[in-house]
């Protein structure tokens, strides 16, 4: 089987064809035509009709490619540039009647999700990255891409906006000399990188890994004494300063003929460099590792190799691991949200029949559970909301806005109103998912309920149902109940309108 990746990117448009050969990719063809679709969407927010039919004329021509290579199955992804346009989704729709190319957005859970399978597979014996905390970055035109990682389990994925590009475009704003032109680069590197600082504390990185498929010749003839390993380039922070010092000293304009290296690397490889030297700021004597691939090839292993995570880093695992890293860094009670995102399954799955609800709803209950409370750490008055809008405002992994809205509706219905067309977020989703979140929320605020004092008293809970009347819980606990009792009565009404059916609670004293 061959297959065919295009990737849309914010400086170029790329096409790459490969096949299984003996276990390994073998890359057939590779396209590449330089389209500037980022300097619209980072100076204008909109990618002009002129980029579009550009794009469309190379897509078309891709098109010619991929039937004389007879790829049978071809993914389009697009990621920072086309993912930030005001316009994107009729970008997106235009392309599609115009190629019948459909294109996906990537999201940094995405580019993660792919580049962690890869390399669990590219590094193979080279480097145990499942036994690590390492921090993997990938670095793009348009932004930095970067995931935390826990022994192979994210802990954060987030972009930031310092991409080649945008430092290039920021570089020509300047007007004053070499040197303090840098000067202003750096503190705009740094500013932009604080986030990783605050998202970091307190976590120890093992080492990073940088996925860099375009400035390797770059580092090997500006650093031409560094050698090579078979993998990737072991960096350290001295050899990141000499870097940038070779880079900035002499005339930028006279770098490709001095060093030999194209002409658009020339033109951006100083924001590279100020990148590698910014990253070490936050890892002072760890290492670098500088892998040369990129996430065309990680997507093509996928379709052609089948390479994927092991279902131990599935996507719930994944997400779960995300929530309880959130917690402690709200500094949430991580304890009561294992506790309600656990009656929240139980009761997920002993209600899924009568409440119409598919198996791929329980994601977001659990998500909604673990991160019912983070809004605790803006003010405890109306926190509820404040978890509304905290969810709202974080990249999760592999999930949509769609999807990370109804986690954040499902968060604030967890006490107080329920559900309210006049809410804005919950007002701004589509019906299906609306009936979705009441039906969700219904069962959070009785898991909730049940662990109203945060001492996870509940031993055993066991749920019956009596056809078209009744819905029993019975909890065997460990303690004085009297406080949950009064919460559960007053939540279950939720679940009683949702549902048609009475809901009782039978408790009993463990021995």
């Amino acid at each position: 089987m061959r297959a065919a990746v295009i990737d849309i990117g914010s400086s170029s448009i790329k096409l790459i064809i490969g096949e299984n050969e003996d276990g390994k990719i073998k890359v057939v063809q590779t396209l590449k035509n330089l389209v500037n679709i980022g300097k619209n969407t980072f100076y204008k927010g909109r990618i002009s009709q002129e980029i579009i039919n550009q794009t469309i004329g190379i897509l078309s021509n891709y098109k010619k490619v991929i039937a004389e290579y007879s790829a049978t199955e071809v993914r389009i992804i697009a990621t920072t540039a086309v993912r930030e346009a005001l316009n994107r989704d009729i970008f997106i729709d235009t392309v599609l009647r115009k190629t019948d190319f459909p294109v996906e957005v990537f999201n940094v859970g995405d580019v993660v999700y792919y580049i962690d399978s890869f390399l669990s597979y590219k590094l193979d014996k080279a480097y145990p990255i499942h036994e690590k905390n390492v921090l993997i970055a990938e670095l793009g035109a348009g932004s930095l891409d970067i995931s935390l990682m826990e022994k192979g389990f994210t802990l954060m994925n987030i972009g930031i906006p310092i991409g080649t590009l945008r430092l290039k475009q920021f570089k020509n704003k300047l007007d004053g000399s070499q040197e303090d032109n840098y000067a202003a680069l750096e503190e705009y590197v740094a500013n932009q990188m604080t986030i990783l600082k605050k998202s970091t504390l307190g976590f120890k990185i093992d080492d990073v890994i940088l996925i860099d498929e375009n400035y390797s010749l770059a580092i090997q003839n500006i650093l031409h004494e560094k050698k090579k390993e078979p993998t990737f380039y072991k960096f350290s922070s001295k050899e990141a300063k000499q870097f940038l010092n070779r880079i900035t000293e002499g005339n930028l304009d006279d770098l490709s003929q001095i060093y030999d290296i194209p002409p658009d690397i020339a033109d951006s490889v100083d924001g590279y460099a100020v990148i590698l030297h910014n990253i070490f700021k936050y890892i002072p004597n760890r290492s670098i590792y500088i892998l040369e691939t990129s996430l065309m090839e990680a997507l093509l292993a996928n379709i052609v190799l089948g390479v994927e995570t092991a279902n131990k880093y599935n996507k719930t695992n994944q997400l779960v691991s995300v929530a309880k890293f959130l917690c402690n860094k709200f500094d949430a009670d991580l304890k009561h949200a294992k506790q309600v995102a656990s009656l929240s399954e139980q009761l997920f799955h002993a209600l899924k029949g009568i409440l119409g609800l598919k198996d791929d709803e329980l994601l977001y209950l659990l998500l909604a559970a673990y991160l019912h409370n983070i809004g605790m750490f803006v003010n405890n008055r109306s926190h509820h909301k404040h978890s509304e809008y905290v969810i709202n405002s974080l990249n999760l992994f592999r999930m949509s806005e769609t999807e990370v809205k109804m986690v954040a509706c499902i968060a604030r219905y967890h006490r107080k109103n329920t559900p309210q067309k006049r809410h804005l977020l919950y007002g701004s989703l589509a019906y299906y998912y609306q009936l979705s979140v009441q039906k969700l929320s219904a069962i959070l605020r009785m898991a909730n309920a049940l662990d109203s004092s945060h001492k996870q008293k509940v031993r055993k809970l066991e749920v019956n149902i009596i056809p078209n009347e009744e819905v029993q819980l019975q909890v065997e606990v460990t303690d004085n109940f009297l406080l949950e009792k009064a919460e559960f009565n007053d939540m279950k009404d939720l679940f009683e309108e949702v549902s048609g059916n009475k809901a009782t609670l039978f408790i009993k004293k463990s021995v």
